[in-house]
């Protein structure tokens, strides 16, 4: 038996993943345990529990590895210094103590770490790093269901690389092609969430969201002075507009002086529709330069699968769009594409392409539904709700579906929390909160009272996998909730010539299909197919919302707040529950009614987290 621990950290999104022979046998964030979002320190919480779950002592592990090279990262900063010169020097100046304290050493910082576990641990050799952009192909391509694929990933920077083509065949991934900082498509997306008011490595949904509600009157003032597309795909962003590379700010006066507008600060300017355009513009932009490169990738090397990893992956608009196109047969996207699947993607990449191993194609894929984190026995659940002082009623199962479908059927929002945490920023059914997506009031409720976040934000529907083809225009299966596609015309609500000349956020609640609470302005919603082999409680809360109902649809939102990581303990799920407007939580076989509980238990959780 051989066992590979993978580590993500030190940027943002830290993450621990454990294979053993080759399988995914655990993998989680670090956020989700010390609840701060995007964690970015060493995962401690995160190696613990991928431990415990294999049953391993890290002393027992053969090997680690760290998922990028921390003196290419270094070797960038100087050389982007050198080249920008005199520019850069006050972010030069804040980086260099960083590094020579922290990061350029990191294989003795890992290695003090990695002690902390088990003071057996004492092999410094056992540590190995592999490169960033290679960890994110690894983690596309070989938990894919193809023996063979074009994998592509984008994000804002490895080590070098912000874009690369790699070509997976069998347990062998070889990357062809890259594109180097400061060139990146996901900086270029992180300029325009900065310049909206967003957060950077985190609002970049917000904007996405935001996009649909406006029109793209800027996508030739982009592409005419902000970045040149070649007929490949290929870019080269023209750096006189932005910072990033020199600076503390993601963009410049200059930028602001092309659009006519300063950068929206979040707390005195409200989101008008000038932001909307700009959102609508980028998106086109990024959805074209997706589409390009997919289209010349697919001739050049003429292979029928695409995998997709990275940040920019979690773009599941422009996913859809390369998938509407019918560029490739098949596409598969890794569902932890961000910076946390790289603990994955490292480990996988150490096993297949340095060890050699054979790789066995799962035709589904083996990522297990992406239900790789923590899971909580009924009797702990129990004792947890009992300590905290929780009112709840202990259900068979059968009997826990029916009341938990009748309280939706009654337009409740209720938490869910059951089996195994997912891997990666989507709840897939284990830790969400539900509602009937036939409510109009459903997605204003959840956004205003329940995550306490923009009215604007989308929410997802899941759906039972064989009725996906009859409630949307898309073909094959989502079940990881990085598709976009639109709502089947049969079940459309075509506006009337007002509700058609209305702008902007003013369309937020016009009726626009049966299922009204999933359906964005665009028509459009970010699909889950639900199947019964990776999650047959979730599936059949579906089946039986359907018999009911005669809708196999739910709103799925992540169980948590705004700012708020998504809940890993029952403890977690009972505090969000507590906090917010949510009516019942259904965790385990327990059934919780907030009319039940102690008025005294409710938690002020509003203000309890920072701003995303």
């Amino acid at each position: 038996m051989k066992s590979i621990l993978g580590i993500s950290a030190f940027y943002h999104d830290s993450s621990a993943t454990i294979l053993i022979d080759g399988e995914i046998i655990a993998a989680a964030q670090e956020e989700r345990f010390t609840r701060i979002k995007h964690d970015a320190s060493y995962p401690f919480n995160a190696v613990e529990f991928v431990l415990k779950f294999a049953n391993l002592k890290l002393s027992e592990v053969d090997q680690i590895i760290f998922y990028e090279k921390p003196f290419l990262k270094f070797e960038r900063l100087l050389e982007t210094y050198v080249a920008f010169a005199p520019r850069g020097f006050k972010s030069f100046c804040k980086a260099m103590p960083v590094w020579l304290r922290d990061k350029l050493f990191q294989k003795k910082q890992l290695f003090n770490e990695l002690k902390v576990h088990d003071e057996k641990f004492n092999d410094e050799n056992k540590i190995f790093f592999s490169d960033h952009h290679l960890s994110h192909a690894s983690s596309a391509f070989f938990p894919s269901p193809f023996s063979e694929a074009i994998v592509l990933t984008a994000d804002g920077v490895g080590e070098w690389a912000t874009s690369t083509v790699a070509i997976g065949i069998n347990n062998n991934l070889e990357i062809k092609k890259e594109i180097h900082f400061p060139h990146s498509l996901g900086l270029l997306y992180s300029a325009f969430t900065y310049y909206t008011g967003f957060k950077v490595n985190s609002g970049e949904y917000k904007l996405m969201g935001l996009a649909p509600y406006g029109k793209p009157i800027y996508e030739e003032k982009i592409i005419n002075n902000l970045i040149d597309i070649k007929d490949d795909g290929s870019f080269h962003l023209k750096q006189d507009y932005f910072n990033y590379a020199t600076g503390l700010t993601m963009t410049n006066k200059k930028f602001d002086d092309l659009f006519g507008q300063d950068k929206r600060d979040p707390k005195k300017n409200k989101i008008t529709q000038f932001h909307m355009d700009i959102a609508a513009s980028i998106q086109k932009v990024t959805e074209d330069i997706m589409i390009k490169l997919a289209r010349s990738l697919k001739k050049e090397y003429n292979l029928p699968n695409l995998c997709l990893a990275g940040g920019v992956a979690l773009n599941c608009v422009a996913n859809g769009k390369i998938l509407k196109e019918k560029i490739f047969e098949n596409i598969w996207i890794q569902p932890a594409s961000g910076d946390a699947g790289g603990s994955l993607g490292a480990a996988l990449a150490l096993w297949h392409i340095e060890q050699k191993n054979l790789r066995t194609i799962n035709m589904k894929d083996d990522m297990k539904g992406s239900y790789l984190g923590p899971e909580y026995s009924q009797n702990t659940i129990e004792n947890e709700l009992k300590n905290i002082g929780a009112k709840y009623e202990v259900l068979e199962e059968k009997d826990l579906i029916e009341k938990t479908v009748e309280s939706l059927s009654n337009g409740d929002a209720i938490g869910w929390f059951q089996g195994r945490m997912e891997f990666g920023p989507r709840a897939l059914g284990a830790r969400s909160i539900l509602g009937d997506a036939r409510s109009t009031e459903m997605q204003k409720n959840l956004n205003l009272k329940v995550k306490y976040r923009e009215s604007f934000r989308p929410f997802a529907p899941s759906i039972l996998e064989e009725d996906v083809k009859e409630w949307f225009d898309i073909e094959t299966k989502s079940p990881y909730m990085l598709l976009v596609a639109n709502i089947n015309s049969k079940k459309v609500i075509k506006m009337n010539d007002v509700e058609d000349k209305l702008f902007g956020i003013e369309k937020l609640n016009i009726k626009r299909s049966e299922i009204p609470a999933v359906t964005h302005v665009d028509y459009s919603a970010r699909i889950q197919t639900v199947s019964k082999d990776t999650n047959p409680k979730f599936f059949e809360l579906l089946k039986k919302f359907k018999e009911k109902t005669n809708s196999p649809v739910l709103v799925n939102t992540s169980f948590n707040v705004r700012g708020e990581p998504i809940v890993n303990t029952p403890t977690d799920a009972f505090n969000c529950f507590m906090g917010t407007e949510l009516d019942n939580l259904v965790i385990g076989n327990c059934f919780l009614k907030k009319i039940d509980q102690n008025s005294q238990l409710k938690k002020d959780y509003k203000n309890e987290f920072e701003l995303d």
